[in-house]
């Protein structure tokens, strides 16, 4: 199983529960209709990775940056910077045919995430950062989402359970786009202005 890191040991998730368009100027960017409910989808395990790697047979693939929290006994125990791959193009051919979104979200390798740090904090004050080759891609916060960490954890339960070592993906700000095998990312995440977590990446290519 693929794991992740929290204080110099491995998690191993069973699965990364994600929610889609939750920043309303996210939604604004890719055109897409704000949804009624929440927008759930699952990446498998097989999904992690601790580096980006650029997906095999793809001229095109698209970041998105995510406050990302692990949890345990139900609720929030650590906090890490995740990026939530995507084939743009691929997700855009299902959507208009009405099909679910697997090919392009949950390919191997399409969750990206730095270490963990505990958190037990409240998760208002968090924001996520993402720089590409030193440029500022995407910048915004808890105060951004339309539903909070905690509802979509309650909201989830309804229908599904968190086991211990499952990630919650909470959504990406504005600022979505492409990105080429060796690109520098640095990922952020901060509480109150003061960084908790950052990890710098370089786009490996898939051979």
């Amino acid at each position: 199983m693929n794991s992740i890191k929290l204080n110099n040991q491995n998690i191993k998730s069973s699965k990364i529960v994600c929610i889609g368009r939750n920043y309303i100027e996210h939604i604004k960017e890719l055109d897409n209709d704000t949804p009624d409910e929440m927008v759930f989808f699952i990446k498998p395990n097989s999904s992690i990775s601790q580096e980006i790697v650029f997906p095999k047979g793809h001229k095109s693939c698209h970041y998105e940056a995510e406050i990302s929290f692990l949890i345990e006994e139900e609720k929030i125990s650590a906090v890490g910077f995740g990026l939530d791959l995507t084939l743009r193009e691929v997700q855009s051919k299902l959507k208009a045919k009405g099909l679910p979104w697997e090919r392009a979200k949950s390919f191997d390798n399409s969750a990206v995430f730095s270490d963990f740090v505990p958190f037990n904090d409240t998760v208002d004050s968090l924001e996520v950062e993402l720089y590409i080759n030193d440029e500022l891609k995407q910048k915004g916060g808890v105060e951004l989402m339309i539903h909070k960490p905690d509802a979509i954890i309650q909201e989830f339960q309804s229908f599904a359970s968190f086991e211990d070592g499952d990630i919650l993906m909470t959504g990406t700000p504005k600022g979505v786009g492409e990105f080429q095998i060796g690109d520098k990312f640095l990922g952020k995440i901060l509480y109150k202005n003061e960084v908790l977590v950052q990890k710098e990446f370089i786009v490996k290519s898939s051979h």
